[in-house]
């Protein structure tokens, strides 16, 4: 697969949803996840990221406009033990919970499927680092409808091994604006992966759709001592 630039790929569509970044920094210290959240309607905009011990959750920002919290509120950053789960929804708990059970990643999501917000069902994209004395490995995972056929659920995981310094990939819900939206096809993106976390989170906050993006998480885990840092970006200040 060619590697394409993060940059490019993120501004070359108006409305790429929700999407999740995982890879390794250029110096090979870092691993690295980015989160995002974008808007169309007043309700899916009407949100901010917010710290939730280790992880994050969403809130409204204005609690006085949220008309319907059961697929915008959730949290969707945890961490167990060694591994940061990252997804768009609240499989999160369904991830967190499965593990602490000692299902693998993929077996916690066979209880779910994507979103119930017909027409568009929108996927429910995941992913899992594991860092653990000096070794990086992740996982990512979309569950998605069969070109819109609520029946029929589609479930792909990709796992990737001791991945490359300055790689990524990227996984978005949708693959442009529509009605319905389009959902993700095909592998998670190869992209590139630059710069400390400060730049890395610049790069991604400017090149979302201005009028679409609401919030950005972004972490990098020290691979050889397991420490992180994390910056959040909201557009409601």
């Amino acid at each position: 697969m060619k590697k394409i630039s993060l940059a490019k790929e993120l501004a070359g569509t108006s409305y790429p949803g929700r999407g999740i970044v995982v890879g390794k920094s250029a110096d090979g210290k870092y691993a690295v996840t980015a989160y995002f959240i974008m808007g169309r309607s007043v309700n899916s905009r009407n949100r901010v990221f917010v710290e939730d011990g280790e992880g994050i959750r969403t809130q409204a920002f204005d609690p006085s406009k949220l008309t319907d919290p059961s697929l915008i509120i959730y949290a969707p950053v945890r961490v167990l033990g060694k591994d940061t789960i990252v997804t768009n929804g609240d499989q999160t708990d369904t991830i967190f919970d499965g593990m602490k059970e000692g299902k693998t990643f993929e077996l916690s999501l066979r209880k779910r499927r994507f979103e119930p917000d017909s027409p568009n069902f929108t996927p429910r994209i995941s992913a899992v680092l594991h860092v653990d004395d000096g070794v990086f490995d992740y996982e990512m995972s979309i569950l998605k409808s069969e070109n819109g056929n609520e029946q029929n659920c589609l479930r792909y995981t990709f796992a990737y091994e001791n991945p490359q310094n300055g790689e990524g990939r990227f996984i978005h819900t949708y693959i442009g604006d529509g009605n319905p939206l389009p959902s993700f096809e095909g592998e998670p993106a190869l992209v590139d992966i630059t710069g400390g976390i400060d730049e890395f989170t610049k790069l991604v906050w400017d090149n979302l759709n201005e009028e679409n993006k609401v919030s950005l998480f972004v972490r990098y885990i020290d691979i050889a001592t397991g420490k992180y840092e994390t910056r959040i970006v909201n557009k409601n200040v």
